[in-house]
């Protein structure tokens, strides 16, 4: 069972974000399994309610993240997401800042 990080790391600067997914517009594609590109990291916000992050096998790991957390999204790890609670989140997009 693999560890999802708390944090991101260092050198990372955000470049893009998502906007507002709730349960009448969350995509398909976030509900089934998914991932992100090489080196794009992912910050998910909680806004109102509870988002509930799946990682896929082989690393079967799970997070809850309630409103005013987040959780962290590593790149090329396969994964999805639901509503614990119905509410709002987005995503932020994270890659290696220019030197």
């Amino acid at each position: 069972m693999s560890q999802i990080p708390t944090q991101l790391p260092r050198g990372l600067e955000a470049y893009k974000r998502t906007p507002e997914f709730t349960p009448d517009n969350l995509p398909a594609a976030l509900q089934s399994q998914h991932s992100t590109k090489p080196g794009v990291w992912g910050l998910l916000h909680v806004l109102e309610g509870q988002v509930i992050y799946h990682l896929a096998s082989p690393h079967e790991a799970s997070a809850i993240a309630d409103a005013g957390e987040h959780i962290v999204i590593e790149p090329e790890i396969v994964h999805w997401v639901e509503f614990g609670i119905p509410g709002r989140f987005y995503v932020e997009f994270y890659h290696a800042a220019p030197l």
